[in-house]
């Protein structure tokens, strides 16, 4: 694989979240396509429950200040990044005041499952895509890690098509078995009309559901890692059947070096099908 940029969205990542299978993946994967020698960003929300003392970030007033419109509404971006020393990489934060407050997860202090989850996703997705533009930094892979990422296919491929910066860039999506413990709000889906989009263009998550959610930034995307073995059968029919490259995790210690195959080999495969579905990489 050539030296490529990729831009990393990830809803966990450890240690700035619960250590786990999901949240190493998201710190290893981006470490090892950099020691490969290519170019990389890695962006995360700024959940209320990271430490920002701890972990040392601070804001990056550059790319601060801007303003993102949800629901009809300004909302200010800010911008903080943290250094990873052992692996000489960058977490950048998506943050807000509103919509990340402290000790609030995705769940608040309580234990609830917060009601404005739909908008701090979207959010976040698009604040991620603003602050790439504001870099100047035009990826070639936009890797979606994690169901709080899976508006990215969707902007990207409807509201910035357009853009000469995302012209040849492709899209990955991770789908991990993460459901959330809650209900996305209902209106989720005309929250978005609120952009340049059509009906059409949401109706799959006129219900957001978990497995909705994930096939829909499935949809959008131009190949699939399943990161987890354990999906539902709706949701791994849907991957099956959804006629893009699939990479499916094993049980070897490898996976992100299979993950760095997996983009080259992406790339240079045309979509050879067999028995009218497009062959599965493995």
């Amino acid at each position: 694989m050539g030296k490529k940029r990729i831009l990393y969205v990830s809803q966990e990542i450890s240690p700035y979240t619960k250590e786990n299978k999901r949240s190493n993946f998201c710190m290893n994967l981006p470490q090892v396509v950099q020691e490969n020698d290519n170019d990389i960003r890695i962006f995360m929300p700024k959940f209320g429950t990271i430490n920002e003392r701890r972990h040392q970030l601070h804001e990056v007033i550059r790319l601060s200040g801007m303003n993102l419109i949800i629901d009809d509404f300004d909302h200010q971006l800010i911008i903080k990044v943290a250094s990873v020393q052992q692996s000489r990489m960058q977490v950048y934060f998506i943050d807000n005041e509103e919509y990340f407050p402290k000790r609030h997860y995705l769940n608040d202090p309580e234990g609830n499952f917060m009601q404005n989850n739909d908008e701090r996703m979207m959010f976040f997705c698009k604040g991620v895509i603003e602050t790439v533009k504001k870099l100047g930094w035009a990826p070639d892979v936009i890797h979606c890690n994690g169901w709080f990422s899976a508006l990215v296919p969707m902007y990207i491929k409807k509201l910035y098509n357009k853009d000469p910066m995302f012209a040849n860039t492709k899209i990955y999506y991770t789908v991990f078995d993460n459901p959330f413990k809650g209900d996305l709000n209902n209106s989720l889906s005309e929250k978005l009309l609120f952009e340049d989009l059509q009906d059409k263009d949401v109706e799959m998550i006129g219900n957001p559901t978990f497995d909705n959610l994930n096939k829909f930034a499935i949809s959008y995307s131009d190949a699939v890692v399943q990161g987890s073995k354990k999906l539902s059968k709706n949701l791994l029919d849907f991957i099956k059947n959804n006629n893009i490259p699939v990479l499916v995790k094993t049980d070897d210690d490898n996976f992100e070096e299979q993950c760095l195959s997996f983009y080259d080999s992406t790339e240079k495969a045309k979509k050879t099908k067999k028995n009218n579905q497009l062959v599965e990489v493995v």
